[in-house]
């Protein structure tokens, strides 16, 4: 079993359309398990500042689970994250809103930090902006939207 998750997370690797996708996909498998639970789906929802409530959570993951075994995997991820185009685009700029402050248009270190502090996470600027680092495709230091938009796709 160890060995099929190895050879399957090797494959997905080697696409690099992919990568980001994975990434943003093991986060939130938060066991490591190869599949996304409800409760892993809801509290990675509640991470990123959103409320997805546990009924809703097994809906979504009974919608899209392809196999019957109440978890999504690594496909099953990726059409939930095609979405409906319009209303995933109008979810990432309220949520991107809610990183943002003074009126900026960008994610800085220290708004990533205050968020993740309403959220129960205790970050320093310095591990923000290593987590910024990741996706700030420009070297700027800060998270614009297109930015964001690729990091949560």
């Amino acid at each position: 079993m160890e060995m099929m998750r190895k050879v399957e997370k090797r494959s997905l690797s080697a696409n690099p359309d992919c990568n980001h996708l994975e990434r943003l996909f093991r986060y939130f498998d938060e066991d490591g398990d190869g599949k996304i639970s409800a409760m892993e789906l809801q509290s990675c929802v509640s991470t990123v500042g959103g409320e997805l409530s546990t009924e809703e959570a097994v809906v979504v993951v009974g919608s899209f689970d392809s196999n019957g075994d109440g978890l999504v995997g690594f496909d099953d991820f990726a059409r939930l994250m095609k979405g409906n185009g319009e209303e995933v685009e109008g979810d990432l700029r309220e949520a991107f809103g809610m990183y943002v402050m003074d009126g900026c248009d960008f994610i800085s270190a220290k708004s990533l930090k205050r968020m993740l502090h309403r959220l129960g996470e205790s970050r320093t600027i310095r591990e923000c902006k290593g987590m910024i680092s990741v996706y700030d495709v420009n070297g700027d230091g800060v998270l614009s939207f297109e930015e964001f938009r690729a990091m949560m796709h």
